[in-house]
């Protein structure tokens, strides 16, 4: 490892995946070694979940991401840029802010402060959330009003409940 690592692509998911591969080739490693990396960076990688998010169009979830970079051996600021273009490409590009035009006589007290926005998560596990509750919610309803939880058994006199 005598060259610098590649540099994180944000462009897409798929670019993103094929700089994780291109990473992998730099590092040198089989899935295995990657696998006892990344457990001596202190993260959980199985080898079969890393060729598995290397076989993929896929965005990989952020954890993956660190513990992929972590046991290639990159570190510190390289390793954030991944990070960062992992959430780039998940949640889009933070907005540019707009610069706040400065008056001539401006003083640092009178100027306004210009706080970032944050970042927002995709729509989509919070709708999965709630279908999903509905669905639980409909088919407990379901299950309830067709008596399933009801005790409708008829008692049938045997020879032995006579006795009791």
């Amino acid at each position: 490892m005598t060259t610098a690592p590649p540099t994180p692509p944000d462009t897409d998911p798929a670019a993103f995946v094929a700089g994780l591969r291109r990473l992998k080739a730099w590092s040198g490693l089989s899935y295995r070694r990657l696998e006892r990396a990344a457990a001596e960076a202190g993260h959980s990688l199985p080898y079969s979940t890393a060729a598995t998010m290397l076989g993929r169009e896929r965005l990989p979830r952020e954890e993956l991401v660190a513990a992929f970079v972590a046991a290639c051996g990159v570190r510190g600021a390289e390793a954030e840029a991944w990070l960062d273009a992992r959430t780039d490409i998940a949640c889009g590009p933070a907005p540019a802010l707009m610069p706040v035009p400065v008056p001539v006589d401006a003083t640092p007290a009178s100027l306004p402060a210009v706080a970032a926005p944050a970042r927002t998560r995709p729509w989509r596990p919070r709708w999965t959330l709630v279908a999903a509750a509905a669905l639980v919610t409909a088919l407990l309803g379901g299950v309830t009003a067709s008596g399933v939880f009801t005790d409708d058994e008829e008692v049938h006199e045997t020879r032995t409940s006579v006795r009791l």
